[in-house]
């Protein structure tokens, strides 16, 4: 049996990789880069999704095809990389791997497919209308197009799993980390909203600047601090290998992510209280980040428990950044 994991030189990828040959499984690596794993029953390909030769090569002989990896951004600019990446790799990668007659497909989606900071209603389950507002998000739903015709035309089962933001823990208290440092701290977040080209918010940030390195509880316009899940790397893991796993899951699309979402002004003071960082509120235009999804469906009938609370995540986070303060 050979499991192919695309994205296998990711933050998630890379793990389910190492836990499937922890547990005695062949696998596949394809991914733009080496994982750098080392291992008699590994082997990698090195490419994009939509080169069909490479295609064609990672997944001859899969019993298993686990899809994990995509281009994520945010940029405009970005549009004709996400769709090569999403869409167009998505379906070369399916009409590759269904000649090889793989017994299940998993694909990583994403809860941008719904309209996560307009929804119909909260929290947001997997009958939610599909009403993506990002370019990402909609590379995504087309993705799970892709998937469920192949899954129709081939007659090979398919699980989709709308994954929650997806964090290492600690990353959280690092400001270089790519997600958490604009998230978290001020002067990465001023230099992702100047990215963005959002001048308004980068006044108000600048404004409450007095150029020390700070944590920053982000709020609306209307002083409510923003809301969002954010599920540890770990739990995505076990996830993935419970719908792999379960015959339960064929056919299925489930939200992938930690239960409860995390509030950002108790997080963040938790986080100061922690580090001794000093910590800022600011009020951004628009109506913010605020949302609440359910994984009621995968906990229900796959028996998935998020074990990695954000309190656990962030004690992690502290201790990892007093060994890199210490270590510095």
């Amino acid at each position: 049996m050979t499991i192919l994991v695309t994205g296998s030189a990711g933050r998630v990828g890379s793990k389910v990789v190492q836990r499937l040959l922890d547990d005695g499984k062949a696998v596949t690596g394809f991914d733009l880069r080496p994982s750098g794993i080392a291992h008699p029953r590994f082997r990698e390909v090195v490419g994009v999704f939509d080169d069909r030769l490479a295609a064609a090569a990672a997944t001859e002989g899969a019993t298993a095809v686990l899809h994990l990896g995509a281009f994520m951004s945010w940029l405009p600019g970005d549009s004709d990389k996400l769709h090569r990446a999403n869409v167009d790799g998505t379906r070369i990668l399916l009409e590759q791997a269904v000649r090889a007659k793989p017994e299940r497909v998993i694909f990583a989606s994403s809860g941008e497919v719904y309209p996560e900071n307009v929804p119909d209603y909260l929290p947001v389950d997997e009958d939610h209308p599909v009403k993506p507002r990002s370019l990402y998000g909609l590379t995504k739903l087309l993705g799970e197009e892709i998937v469920r015709f192949f899954e129709r035309v081939s007659g090979v089962p398919a699980t989709i799993l709308r994954f929650s933001h997806t964090q290492d823990a600690c990353e959280l208290l690092d400001p270089e980390s790519f997600f958490s440092g604009p998230r978290f701290f001020l002067h990465p977040k001023i230099r992702q909203q100047e990215g963005f080209g959002h001048t308004a918010a980068v006044e108000r940030l600048k404004a409450i600047d007095d150029g020390r390195e700070s944590l920053v509880i982000s709020r609306n316009e209307n002083g409510r601090p923003f809301r969002m899940h954010i599920t540890d790397t770990r739990d995505m893991i076990e996830g993935i290998l419970l719908a792999l796993a379960s015959p339960k899951a064929a056919g299925r699309t489930y939200n992938l992510g930690a239960t409860a979402p995390v509030d950002f002004a108790e997080a963040i003071s938790l986080m100061a209280k922690l580090t001794g960082l000093p910590l800022k509120i600011v009020d951004l235009p628009g109506s913010g980040v605020f949302y609440e999804t359910s994984n009621a469906r995968i906990r229900t009938e796959l028996g998935f428990e998020p074990k990695w609370t954000i309190e656990r995540m962030i004690e992690e986070a502290a201790a990892a950044r007093a060994e890199r303060t210490k270590a510095a």
